[in-house]
């Protein structure tokens, strides 16, 4: 049996543990912050116990040896490894809020920074910088919106996908609450017709079969799924030769409830079966 790797990193209070409990639940060898020199041994040593599912995570506290991580990353994907690199984020005012909430310390605070907003923000931009790398090449979660167990639900979606080949993952979502922070490409659906003014219409969602009827029958809603599809089919194969694992395709409309969820429906239907999918919907999945 192959071994599979899957990293965890992120912002401080992104859900880092949260994602790993997932983990956790579903099989995996968990260790929270290691040390970045040692991945390359612990995996090894992990193998030699025939362990197979590993999962590992890191964060700013090892700010100065997370430049070896990419490298190193690739180094077990030549050796016949399979690794995943998750990357948790959130916007900087829920990371704010975050931490006044719990009255926690941030892992880059000086002791004469601990108090004070501005000086929070900061260093949250400190560590964005610290970890853009990492960022560029990994999956990134955005969990500026979601609950807990939001969460653990997509972390356990993303792992039961297929780590060898592309995944698309379909997200609807509401502008009023603003743009999703994971997106690799952003369709704005508030100019089609909007079931929200149909009374019999305003209750249900994008899901819903007359909800689903009515958009089916507007040429303008055609035509946009049209086209989304024709640009995805036209760069799924060149991002997939790049090495992509994950392409997060975001569709939005005002509210979050009925063009874009029947939209990404209708996308993950039309491409299932070519290329690993997952769907999600921003606004109802907590419902």
């Amino acid at each position: 049996m192959s071994l599979e790797v899957v990293v965890i990193t992120g912002m401080s209070g992104s859900g880092k543990s949260v994602a790993l409990h997932a983990l956790e639940d579903a099989g995996y060898y968990c260790v929270d912050n290691l040390p970045p020199e040692l991945l390359a041994s612990f995996v090894a040593l992990e193998h030699a116990h025939h362990g197979h599912r590993v999962a590992v995570a890191m964060d700013v506290r090892s700010a100065t040896a997370l430049p070896l991580v990419p490298q190193q990353l690739d180094r077990l994907r030549e050796q016949g490894v399979q690794v995943r690199s998750l990357f948790l984020d959130a916007t900087t005012g829920t990371l704010v809020r975050r931490f006044s909430e719990t009255r926690r310390r941030h892992p880059l605070s000086q002791d004469e920074l601990i108090e004070g907003r501005r000086a929070l923000v900061q260093t949250i931009e400190l560590e964005r910088e610290l970890l853009a790398e990492l960022r560029a090449q990994s999956h990134v979660i955005d969990t500026s919106t979601l609950r807990p167990s939001q969460l653990l639900s997509y972390v356990k979606d993303l792992l039961a996908v297929p780590p060898s080949q592309l995944t698309l993952v379909f997200q609807s979502f509401a502008f009023k609450r603003g743009l999703p922070f994971d997106s690799d490409y952003v369709f704005d659906v508030r100019m089609l017709p909007n079931p929200h003014y149909e009374p019999a219409l305003r209750p249900l969602t994008g899901k819903d079969a007359p909800v689903a009827e009515y958009l089916r029958q507007q040429p303008e809603v055609a035509l946009m799924l049209s086209h989304i599809t024709q640009f995805l089919e036209h760069w799924l194969d060149a991002l997939a030769q790049n090495h992509r694992s994950y392409v997060t395709v975001a569709v939005g409309c005002t509210g979050g409830q009925h063009r874009s969820v029947y939209l990404v429906e209708q996308l993950a239907e039309r491409f299932t079966g070519r290329w690993n999918t997952l769907r999600r919907h921003r606004e109802l999945d907590g419902i």
